[in-house]
């Protein structure tokens, strides 16, 4: 379902992209209005609403309703990692200054019967 919103939503973005580019703006008849006889379509009525104008309107409306369900959907809990495949490396821990113990040292004496004298 996931996958098939964002293909819903990319198709609607490049259609509203497209549909936006059609339209012709409202300041296409600027240079008629200051003597002009069209002046008063640039602040008075814009005439009828056309079909590009109501699918522009409705690509919008589908627009702004994937964005907010691909985000909730996005903002659930994560159940899968891209790092998961990845065998993790146990590490032996690091003491840190001030935290380790004091071991108590050991001597050991030479035994006896070994070969090792001490002379001075």
């Amino acid at each position: 379902m996931h996958t098939f919103m964002i293909i819903v939503h990319v198709l609607i973005c490049v259609f509203l992209v497209g549909a936006v580019l059609l339209q012709s703006g409202k300041g296409a008849s600027m240079g008629s209005s200051f003597g002009g006889s069209s002046g008063n379509a640039l602040f008075g009525s814009s005439g009828p609403t056309t079909l590009l104008t109501k699918a522009t309107a409705l690509c919008a409306a589908v627009f702004m309703l994937t964005s907010l369900y691909l985000t909730y959907i996005s903002s659930g809990p994560s159940t899968h990692s891209i790092m998961s495949d990845i065998p993790s490396v146990k590490e032996s821990p690091v003491a840190t200054p001030g935290t380790t113990e004091a071991k108590p040292e050991t001597k050991t004496e030479p035994d006896a019967g070994s070969s090792e004298t001490t002379t001075k």
